[in-house]
């Protein structure tokens, strides 16, 4: 009697364990494991390289699961035929099924689910001590599976997953709002482009070259802006742009000037193409330590002027301080585009 009890012991035991080791294989997400192994620790390390080919410890572990139930099932209906006699084998056999589907199926796979990762890091050396010794049956059985593998599947990350765990984050409290909303954010600047985000030409802030300094400065005084672009007979023929810091100093310095080609403050402009993108505008002004550049289309028409400003408020949205007159002036110059340019 105690001998039949210790064998079926055994077999519930065993593959309880391989399949408790597989649901919290199966459970723990695989950015986890890399977020672990990159704290450091052999199980972490060990973990990671399981997680990464996870056709051999599956393998592995349905092999000694299949084992434990097949032989322990002989095992145990031998020992309960020699115990109670051919009779009972029946019932006992019956009894072993339903104690395997409880105790060795449902309550371990719920375990593993919900204790995946403490699981997964305690087994994971012994299981690839496991599939090692099976190396041979396990290259075999990867063989005869690959004849039944389809294509490849997708990246496990990729920019609608990572926007669905900042929403999901957000919803069960794990993720600040505001954080959840700049993840969305970020992922705009590869969408949208300098044309989606410039102000158009209609509400640029511009001089005449060879405008006297005192009448620059009156402008400065009434724009929202800090530079000035300077152009030439038409707004397409841009000479340069100027500082009010710059023109002030000049004019600390030398007096009153007119401010034209030769005008020792005036920066070289800029130009983009309409098309480029919002990401390499950012890396631009920060790599050349530029505020403002020009969209300027392939005929050499100035669409319109875009900023650091314009690129950062993608990801924090309208920007807008004590001089600013509208809050939005992409929204003020659309409202003006039908009048004609220069």
């Amino acid at each position: 009697m105690i001998g039949v009890l210790l064998v079926a012991g055994a077999v519930v035991v065993a593959s309880a364990l391989c399949s408790g080791t597989e649901a919290a294989l199966l459970a723990l997400p695989e950015m986890r494991a890399r977020q672990l192994a990159e704290s450091g620790g052999r199980r972490a390390k060990a973990l990671l390289g399981l997680k990464l080919s996870m056709g051999r410890p599956i393998a592995t572990i349905v092999v000694l699961n299949n084992i434990a139930n097949i032989v322990g099932s002989m095992a145990v209906g031998v020992a309960a035929t020699h115990a109670f006699g051919e009779a009972w084998l029946g019932a006992f056999s019956a009894a072993l099924t339903i104690a395997i589907i409880i105790f060795a199926e449902i309550i371990p796979k719920t375990l593993g689910t919900r204790f995946a990762e403490p699981i997964s890091l305690g087994l994971a050396g012994p299981l690839g001590v496991l599939a090692t010794i099976l190396s041979p049956l396990l290259w075999l059985l990867e063989r005869v599976t690959r004849l039944f593998e389809g294509p490849p599947t997708a990246s496990s990350v990729d920019e609608g997953r990572i926007q669905f765990l900042a929403r999901q984050g957000r919803r069960e409290g794990t993720i600040d709002a505001d954080e959840s909303e700049m993840i969305q954010r970020v992922f705009q600047l590869d969408d949208l482009t300098a044309q989606d985000i410039m102000t158009p030409r209609t509400a640029m802030t511009w001089s005449r070259a060879r405008t006297p300094a005192d009448e620059l400065l009156v402008q400065f005084t009434t724009a929202q802006h800090s530079r000035i672009i300077i152009v030439g007979e038409t707004l397409d023929d841009v000479v340069g742009v100027v500082l009010l810091r710059d023109v002030l100093l000049q004019w600390a310095k030398d007096g009153p000037q007119t401010i034209d080609e030769s005008y020792a403050g005036l920066a070289a402009p800029r130009f983009v193409d309409p098309g480029v993108r919002a990401d390499e505008l950012l890396e631009q002004f920060l790599s050349r330590r530029q505020h403002l550049a020009l969209v300027r289309d392939e005929y050499g028409q100035v669409l319109g002027v875009v900023t650091l400003e314009d690129v950062l408020e993608i990801l924090t949205g309208e920007i807008v301080d004590e001089t600013d007159r509208h809050v939005d002036l992409q929204a003020a110059a659309r409202a003006t585009a039908a009048e004609p340019a220069d």
